[in-house]
């Protein structure tokens, strides 16, 4: 299965049969190397995915001065240290799951549920941990 099937069917996918998607998806390498990403995710810097993977090794490190993604701020909240980052921006948010080669990065806003995003993103993440990537 290419990577870009992966965030079509697995990321992009209907929520839980309410109609509802995420806004934007990818899944980018440890080194920012982009390996599939939906069309409305924005271009991501590479001093962000340095930021974020400082975040992993060091959790805690990005809470100061927020998470950003191609320039938007998200304020950092609980994640999983050294596993999930979760972010929020107004009404929407970000979640963030590491596995061992890649980051899955979901980007939802209203009405998909932080919880929501959370799921999609951590249960294709699990997956891809368990397959050794």
């Amino acid at each position: 299965m290419s990577w870009q099937t992966y965030v079509d069917e697995h990321l992009m996918c209907d929520i839980d049969g309410t109609g509802h998607h995420l806004s934007a998806a990818a899944i980018i390498g440890h080194d920012g190397s982009v390996w599939a990403q939906s069309s409305s995710f924005p271009q991501i810097k590479s001093q962000e995915i340095t930021g974020i993977m400082k975040d992993f090794d060091e959790p805690g490190t990005l809470a100061p001065t927020g998470l950003h993604l191609a320039g938007v701020k998200y304020m950092v909240i609980q994640g999983e240290p050294g596993a999930v980052i979760r972010g929020k921006k107004g009404s929407g948010g970000i979640t963030i799951k590491k596995t061992g080669q890649a980051l899955v990065f979901g980007v939802y806003e209203e009405p998909v549920t932080p919880g929501q995003c959370n799921m999609v993103v951590e249960r294709l993440g699990d997956y891809l941990v368990d397959q050794g990537l």
